[in-house]
């Protein structure tokens, strides 16, 4: 599940992406380059790659390397590797085994890195081993976050990038094709978004490619090329390319499975030569790399409770934990337990029958409910202990927008968890100025949570990315006319009322 055969031109549009700012360096003399697929598969991608440089330059010596934890098919592209490598050099390295557990190729460090890993397939097998990679941080290759156990997409993306050489060392050029998924998917703080976070912070996201649906053999979802470098051009540092091409087919005669379209050679080179250009148009976007970040703030509500002790609302006492906890003892002695149990009941009663001489009226000021409850209290020569205290300020009150606000010791107001609410601040907004501008207005007493802050650079609101691709190529399509809609629907009418005129005959 989620394995998908890479048609022939996806690959060959991704290795052109991949290889279209290379060309000249490509062209010297002795030129060595690694190409490496992480779940290689069949080998196609690395063998397009490699026919590609060669292309360029003839006598480029080019090294394939790839790892597919499929037996089947691995034994496709080792054989495909020993008919094409005079050598048999580059079927020695089509390794056999889990990527994300038990890289094979650990040591090595690549110029070019391709791949088209499951989608949405769970990484459940591969857990422990990633889980413990991850606990050391940086160190390993999942640093940066974990996703959801559901898809592994961003593992492997990270994989890759933990593959490249450095950029002192000349620096690698990435093209991965996945779903959605690992645009939008989790909020801040999660594992997905940290994901992305580590990649734009870092400057690593050259390009996002939306490419047209209906071109794989057994799916018809939407898909997204992603080219990463950490050797970017200047005129690209901390900016991303947009390139909508979900438009760029032609009809597959005869279709194959769910592959009912395909992407013509010029359409290829119209696709390149959008992303060589770097310029905005019908086709094209390009953002700053912080376009793609927010903030996420806690925006807080005051509580307004009033407080009454009427016989309905002391009974709902009874079933606030800390009051049933006082006839429950932990003693592990039967007599001892007993006697303890006996002096809580004992102790429930004298509460209960304390709060019958509290006065029946409704109090929308949780301060002087208190004072009147303490009075009560006393009166009893009873001491309330905080527990107590809270299940019967929980048991007596309910939520009223006309009461005062219920204020902490220092005066501050208390937040109401059923009011609390987030906002998405994007990252280059001030977040006072975006509070004041977007929620003041609809809410004026309500105010930002400044205790919850990004676990990164300490500031107010967690940090998140995400990229809503289809949000930056929206058209608006207006509606149809009123009168059109309304020939339509007195066309049907008539249409059921013929119907109706013919059954009773």
């Amino acid at each position: 599940p989620g394995e998908h055969f890479t048609p022939r031109e996806v690959i060959r549009l991704m290795v052109n992406l991949m290889l279209a700012q290379d060309r000249e360096a490509l062209s010297r003399n002795h030129i060595i380059r690694k190409v490496y697929d992480p779940c290689c598969g069949s080998g196609g991608m690395l063998t397009i790659a490699k026919e590609r440089i060669l292309e360029i330059n003839p006598k480029a010596e080019v090294y394939l390397f790839g790892q597919e934890v499929n037996p089947e098919t691995w034994a496709v592209s080792k054989s495909d590797m020993l008919m094409t490598s005079p050598d048999g050099r580059d079927a020695d390295n089509i390794a056999f085994d889990s990527t994300l557990s038990r890289d094979k190729h650990a040591e090595q460090r690549f110029d070019y890195l391709l791949a088209n890993p499951p989608y949405g397939k769970d990484w459940k097998r591969d857990q422990e081993a990633v889980e413990a990679e991850a606990a050391r941080g940086y160190v390993g290759r999942f640093g940066a976050g974990l996703p959801r156990i559901s898809d592994g997409q961003l593992l492997f993306l990270q994989h890759m990038l933990g593959r490249m050489k450095d950029s002192n060392e000349g620096g690698s050029r990435v093209a991965i094709i996945m779903n959605g998924s690992p645009l939008f998917t989790g909020d801040a703080g999660s594992g997905e978004s940290e994901v992305r976070r580590w990649i734009l912070e870092n400057d690593w996201l050259e390009a996002l490619v939306a490419m047209p649906e209906q071109l794989f053999y057994n799916t018809g979802i939407a898909t997204y090329v992603w080219i990463l470098t950490n050797r970017k051009e200047r005129k690209r540092k901390g900016k991303v390319q947009l390139i909508n091409a979900s438009s760029f087919w032609v009809p597959m005669r005869p279709s194959l499975g769910n592959k009912r379209r395909e992407i013509s050679p010029e359409q290829i080179s119209q696709i390149t030569d959008l992303f060589l250009a770097f310029k905005e148009g019908e086709y094209c976007k390009i953002f700053s790399t912080t376009d793609f970040g927010y903030r996420k703030i806690t925006v807080e509500r005051p509580l307004r409770l009033n407080f009454q002790a009427s016989s309905e609302r002391i009974a709902r006492l009874k079933d606030e934990t800390a009051f049933q906890n006082l006839a429950i003892s932990k003693k592990k002695k039967p007599k001892e337990k007993a006697t303890e149990e006996a002096e809580g009941r004992k102790e429930k009663e004298t509460i209960l029958a304390m709060l019958g001489t509290l006065p029946s009226a409704l109090f929308k000021n949780h301060d002087d409910f208190e004072a009147a409850l303490d009075k009560a209290a006393k009166a009893k020569g009873l001491k309330l202990p905080a527990p107590i205290r809270k299940a019967i300020l929980s048991a007596l009150s309910d939520r009223d927008e006309s009461a005062e606000i219920c204020r902490d010791k220092d005066g501050n107001p208390e937040p109401d968890p059923e009011l609390r609410d987030t906002e998405n601040v994007p990252l280059n907004d001030d977040i006072l100025a975006y509070f004041d501008r977007e929620v003041k207005p609809h809410v004026s007493d309500a105010w930002v949570n400044t205790a919850i802050r990004d676990h990164k650079d300490g500031e107010i609101g967690k940090v998140g990315y995400e990229i809503n691709f289809n949000r930056y190529f929206y058209k608006y399509q207006p509606p149809r006319a009123l009168e059109a809609i309304e020939a339509d629907i007195k066309a049907v009418e008539k249409d059921i009322l013929d119907m109706l005129h013919e059954v009773a005959r």
